[in-house]
């Protein structure tokens, strides 16, 4: 029994998905991915394994210290197992289908594994499902993405969404307009990641007033924009700012009901993001149910948007599924596949039973069959 056990142990971060919970993933992810076809998002299913070369281009970066690696015996070449979907979808955007129409709407969904989790998503391995649009620079596509993912949480019945807007580009770029390098920029982003203005206000010069500043205005989106456009900031920092205030623009007539905040300041997560990212979250529940952002597409140079959504997140903010009604139909009657035909699941003998009732009950049955009719399982 004892080497039972030890065989059928896994390893941190790793476990198995039992029933009903498997499938009530499955209908999720099926349920998310419609809600995203609607909107004219056209499903691709890249290979969990490539060559690491590949898989580490342009955005897959940010995955070198993340990803599982293997030899291929055949080529022997190296491969990994892929740690995120958005660097496939990166590359089958800009090759295997360069000459599509622009923008270019992507959907997916897949497994994805990781050496080591993290603080917020401590599991390896965990399914992804997500949409990316490419081709455009336009804040309307950062509020179609954002609003997708919503719109994708609320038709599953999750309650209590809040998305949290980030800058992940804004301090590079504040940090490289007054010349901050070395020393002096690793403690400027040490004192960032800790959230201390009074280490950055203590400086006593204008990166310093500027970045706490940001620092202080992080909370809900109508009070941090006021503070925010009353701030004075290098040409170079512009763009985020204008790109804060048109997509929240969009999203205010978008979803106006969902509670938006903003951390300009956050980096944390984001490190392929060029531009607008967010966090999606529910009240009450453990860890993200998503995360996005723009991003370049290395191979072509072209813009793009996107956002990804966990599975295990997405099943831990809803109630477990209701109980399936199923039949048992006992051995030797041919009642099922009319049964299946009015949409039940039937469960059928596989030999002779004395007492039809109770092996429905021991099988986990709703109803059983007995005597050409459905009687109820106590």
């Amino acid at each position: 029994m004892q080497d039972a056990l030890h065989a059928a142990l896994l390893p941190q971060g790793l476990h198995d998905l039992l029933p009903p919970d498997a499938g009530h993933e499955a209908a999720i992810v099926e349920r998310a991915l419609a809600t995203i076809a609607a909107h004219g998002y056209e499903r691709v299913k890249p290979p969990l394994v490539e060559y690491e070369a590949g898989l580490l281009a342009g955005v897959g970066a940010a995955d070198r210290d993340r990803i599982f690696r293997l030899l291929d015996p055949v080529t022997q070449r190296t491969m990994a197992v892929r740690a995120d979907l958005t660097p496939q979808i990166a590359r089958i955007a800009a090759v295997r289908l360069r000459h599509a129409p622009r923008p270019l709407r992507l959907a997916y969904t897949g497994e994805v594994l990781r050496v080591v989790g993290d603080q917020l998503r401590p599991e390896r391995q965990f399914r992804q499902v997500g949409c990316e649009l490419i081709g455009s620079l336009e804040p309307t596509a950062d509020a179609e993405i954002i609003a997708l993912a919503v719109e994708t949480a609320l038709t599953l019945g999750i309650a209590g969404l809040t998305v949290d807007l980030a800058l992940p580009t804004l301090v590079p770029a504040l940090l490289e307009a007054h010349g901050v390098t070395g020393k002096a920029r690793t403690d400027i982003e040490t004192a960032l990641d800790r959230r201390d203005a009074s280490v950055l206000a203590a400086r006593g010069d204008e990166i310093g007033r500027t970045l706490s500043a940001l620092v202080g205005l992080a909370g809900p989106i109508d009070a941090a924009l006021t503070k925010f456009a009353a701030l004075a900031l290098p040409p170079s920092a512009e763009p985020d700012r204008a790109r804060l205030f048109a997509a929240v623009a969009q999203l205010r007539g978008r979803m106006p009901a969902v509670p938006l905040t903003v951390d300009p300041v956050e980096r944390r997560g984001f490190e392929f993001q060029t531009g607008l990212s967010f966090t999606l979250f529910a009240r009450g529940v453990r860890g993200e149910l998503g995360r996005g952002g723009r991003y370049r597409v290395a191979a072509s140079n072209e813009p793009a948007v996107g956002v990804t959504l966990f599975s295990d997140s997405l099943l831990r903010a809803l109630p477990p599924p209701a109980r399936t009604r199923r039949v048992f139909v006992p051995f030797g009657d041919e009642a099922g596949a009319r049964l299946r035909e009015q949409g039940w699941i039937t469960v059928t003998g596989l030999g002779p039973v004395e007492d039809a009732r109770s092996e429905a009950k021991r099988l986990g049955c709703t109803h059983v069959w007995v005597h050409g009719a459905l009687s109820e399982i106590a």
